[in-house]
Order: C-alpha cells, then sequence, then structure tokens
C-alpha cells in the first residue's frame, strides 16, 4: 500500500508528527516504526523521525500489510456487541485468550476465533490481527473488549488506564464472609520464585491493586457469593486479594483450596475458578453504556436463583 502527496501546511513540523495526525488510525509509535524501516520518503529521499516537514514537501509512504501468522479458525462466538469499531465477547471458560508458545495451546483460542469473524482487523507492526484491549484468565469466563482499529485500542487503552472504565465480577468463595462491603487494597505482582502465582508479600516490581466487593447471598451455609469491582486492572488481582484474606474463590487450582475443590466437584461437577466477568461499564461514542451477561451454565448450577439483575 502507497500514499503519495504533497504536504499542505503553514508551519514546519516533524515529520512522525504530522504523519500520526494525518493518518489517525495508526499511532505515532507505528509511524515511526515506518520510517525506521525507510518506508518515508520527502522528495525522494530516505529521512528519519526528527526531520521536519514544510509546505509543498513530497512525500511516499509505503505501508507493508502481512497477514496475521495465527490461523483463523471456525469457532463460534458469544457476541454481546459488535460494531465497525469494536466487539464485545462473552468468553467461555477453558479457552485461552492468545495462543501460547506450547503446541496444543496454539489453536482454538479466542484470537483464532477472531481473525475468522473479523473482516476489518486492526494492523500494527505491519501485521494484521484483531487488538485485544485487555485478557481474562483461561479458566475465567464473562466480558472481554477487543479493538478491530488501533484508534479504538489507544482510547479504550486510555479509558482503562485513567479507570474510567468499571468491570464488576461474580464470584463464589469459599468460607462465609460476614463483611458486607469491603475494599482491599494492596501492592501485587510477580512471586519470588514461582513464576506461574502472583502475590501480595514482597512481590517483585509491586504494582497497586484495588477490589471493591459486595456480599449477594451465601450457598450451602460454607460459601459466599460475592460481586467484585475492580479499580485496578492487575493480572490474577481478585483471585491473590480474595486468597490473600482468606477467601479464595472455589476450584481455582493456583490459590484455591484442594479439599474444597474436591467437594465442589463431587457435588456440583464443577471443575474451573468460579469466577464470571458480568457487567461492563464505559464511555463509548460520548454516551455512557453497560453491557451485562449472564453466568455459564456451569456456575447458573451452583448460584441458582440468587442473582438478580
Amino acid at each position: 500500500m502507497e500514499y503519495h502527496f504533497c504536504v499542505l501546511s503553514d508551519k514546519q513540523v516533524r515529520v512522525d508528527m504530522y504523519l500520526s495526525t494525518l493518518f489517525n488510525d495508526f499511532s505515532r509509535s507505528y509511524i515511526q516504526k515506518i520510517i525506521d524501516k525507510w518506508n518515508v520518503l520527502i522528495n525522494w529521499k530516505e529521512i528519519n523521525k526528527n526531520i521536519k516537514i514544510k509546505n509543498k514537501d513530497e512525500l511516499l509512504i509505503k505501508i507493508i500489510i502481512e497477514k496475521s501468522k495465527i490461523e483463523a479458525e471456525d469457532i463460534e462466538l458469544d457476541i454481546v456487541f459488535e460494531d465497525d469499531n469494536m466487539i464485545i465477547i462473552n468468553k467461555d471458560a477453558w479457552v485461552n485468550t492468545h495462543p501460547v508458545p506450547w503446541e496444543w495451546w496454539k489453536t482454538w483460542t479466542l484470537v483464532n476465533a477472531l481473525l475468522n469473524h473479523t473482516k476489518n482487523l486492526s494492523t500494527i507492526w505491519w501485521v494484521e490481527r484483531p487488538w485485544i484491549v485487555h485478557r481474562l484468565d483461561k479458566d475465567t469466563s464473562g466480558l472481554i473488549m477487543i479493538a478491530k482499529n488501533d484508534k479504538m485500542m489507544r482510547y479504550l487503552q486510555d479509558k482503562i488506564q485513567k479507570r474510567e472504565v468499571d468491570k464488576y465480577y461474580i464470584a463464589i468463595v469459599n468460607w462465609i464472609i460476614k463483611e458486607k462491603n469491603f475494599k482491599i487494597e494492596s501492592y501485587i505482582w510477580r512471586h519470588s520464585t514461582d513464576k506461574i502465582k502472583m502475590t501480595v508479600k514482597n512481590p517483585i516490581s509491586p504494582k497497586l491493586a484495588i477490589t471493591h466487593w459486595k456480599v449477594i447471598d451465601y450457598i450451602d451455609n460454607k460459601y459466599t457469593l460475592v460481586e467484585l469491582k475492580l479499580e485496578t486492572w492487575r493480572t490474577h488481582q481478585i483471585r491473590v486479594h480474595l486468597s490473600s484474606i482468606g477467601y479464595p474463590i472455589i476450584w481455582d487450582k493456583v490459590y484455591g483450596d484442594v479439599k474444597i475443590n474436591k467437594e465442589v466437584y463431587e457435588k456440583y461437577w464443577l471443575q474451573r475458578q468460579a469466577l464470571h466477568s458480568y457487567k461492563l461499564k464505559i464511555l463509548l461514542y460520548e454516551k455512557e453504556v453497560e453491557f451485562y451477561w449472564d453466568l455459564k451454565h456451569d456456575l447458573k448450577i451452583i448460584v441458582k436463583n440468587k442473582l438478580n439483575y
């Protein structure tokens, strides 16, 4: 793909700033990569990103777009919302968001399904691919946002960074929580010796994490059904926070209780962590919108009619 045109500008500006404004679907860092690969010529000369352009300069831009190396697969998607800029999916449990290096998990992921479904893909670093704005753990079900272009990706990332996206979860945890409303605030990140785990105890490169919860009801006089709202979005945040105060999510294989997991399996046949992202609130196209989606079938069996939304 090539763009060939003359500059119309009443002042001199850096070429990367000019082009990122002109092509606002591409980020400035993406434009800089194009320049670094000598794919931008001014007056038929190779340039660097610090060069300033002036009125009537002649620009030639070459953009080489590659197809994603990830295979598209015809996998059914539970689509909650879709337009030209984004999709919201109700992800099933046991589905990875991204392919991972191990051979048996390179396929049947959300990205494989989106590559098959989405005809208008985002282009970043010369590769077409769907932009996953945030991720859910493999065993967590629920709402996940996907941007279809770089402009929407930057918009959603900015909203998340500024804590302007409200994300709510439903979870079932071990034991009875008597305090109806609570806030957990701590620093979490990588465990010093276990690469799989996050921790609140002396984490490597700690990051602030804040989780709000509200008790909804109790199950079997042994488990608590809770609604959780994320103020920050850290890896494993809900799972680590609940485990750190003694109420791990049932069937959490990393932070949970093996004995209780076995009891829940024998009674309800549940084999994955009882965590579901059920609601998103966001300012979209200058209007505040909410997206709700019901629990998956395996969690409904346990929760029954205890939710009213």
